[in-house]
């Protein structure tokens, strides 16, 4: 990124401050790496584990500011022409127009919801567990799905279907609880754009995948949320079907390459449970 705001970043009015966030953690990976050393303790094997976790909101963040890098604006008019001729339906609309309902609205973004607790309760679990050589695995499979969304970002920018189609939607997408929790994160957190893929259910299918190897029954019960997630990004119009299918496929891809290429080096035996 700082090779990439360097050359293609003028336009960006946060680029020089952009280009020393990464920079810092450039030289915070290095202190990591120097200063906590694996074998002097189980804190310091919490922070050279887990440090990765503390970056993800800041990257994302950033990527508001670069998202029209390649692109004058938002590609949205020609992904939903694709889905139109490929679906014979807007899924989005159709979600809109037929299967609204309060409860399923409250189902549903309780399984989107829970990707907020997916990360850190993986981490932590297998941290606790003392699995360290899954976190190591894992985490590879993770950001290497992280980084190749925030650049797609770049190189695809959609804004997702709530602005897309704001004009257009009849009714609201109602709920006493996970939707109104749902549309608070949203309205603090989120980053206009950012669409295509969905991180969201790249990563949980990662997770899962990590699960379903090592801890069969929990990687289950993990896989009808991950389910409803991916169901809830278009459901709660955060993302196009077109967007969960390539997130997913990105997690798939890179879950399977660090398993052939780091997988009997890193991973642990499997295990049921």
């Amino acid at each position: 990124m700082i090779v990439v705001l360097t050359l293609f970043g003028q336009e960006v009015g946060d680029r020089q401050w952009n280009i020393a966030v990464y920079a810092g953690v450039i030289m915070l990976v290095v202190t990591i790496v120097r200063w906590f050393p694996r074998e002097n303790s189980r804190l310091s094997m919490a922070v050279r584990l887990l440090y990765p976790a503390l970056l993800l909101t800041p990257f994302y963040r950033m990527t508001g500011d670069y998202m029209f890098l390649l692109f004058d604006g938002f590609l949205d008019t020609q992904l939903v022409q694709i889905e139109k001729a490929v679906f014979g339906v807007n899924p989005t609309l159709y979600v809109d127009r037929h299967l609204l309902h309060v409860w399923a609205n409250e189902v549903i973004h309780f399984c989107y919801s829970s990707y907020y607790l997916m990360i850190p309760g993986f981490y932590l679990a297998m941290f606790l567990l003392r699995r360290d050589a899954i976190i190591v695995s894992a985490w590879t499979a993770t950001m290497i799905t992280f980084i190749a969304s925030y650049s797609l970002f770049i190189l695809y920018p959609i804004e997702g279907p709530r602005w897309h189609f704001a004009e257009v939607y009849e009714h609201a997408v109602k709920g006493p609880v996970f939707r109104q929790f749902v549309e608070m994160v949203m309205a603090k957190g989120a980053v206009r754009g950012g669409g295509m893929p969905s991180s969201h259910s790249g990563v949980a299918v990662v997770l899962m995948m990590y699960l379903l190897r090592h801890y069969r029954t929990a990687g289950l019960v993990f896989a009808v949320l991950v389910t409803g997630l991916a169901v809830g990004c278009v459901w709660g119009r955060f993302h196009y079907v077109s967007d969960v299918i390539v997130g997913i496929t990105i997690a798939v891809i890179a879950t399977v390459l660090v398993w052939r290429r780091m997988g009997t080096r890193y991973t642990d035996p499997p295990e049921s449970a």
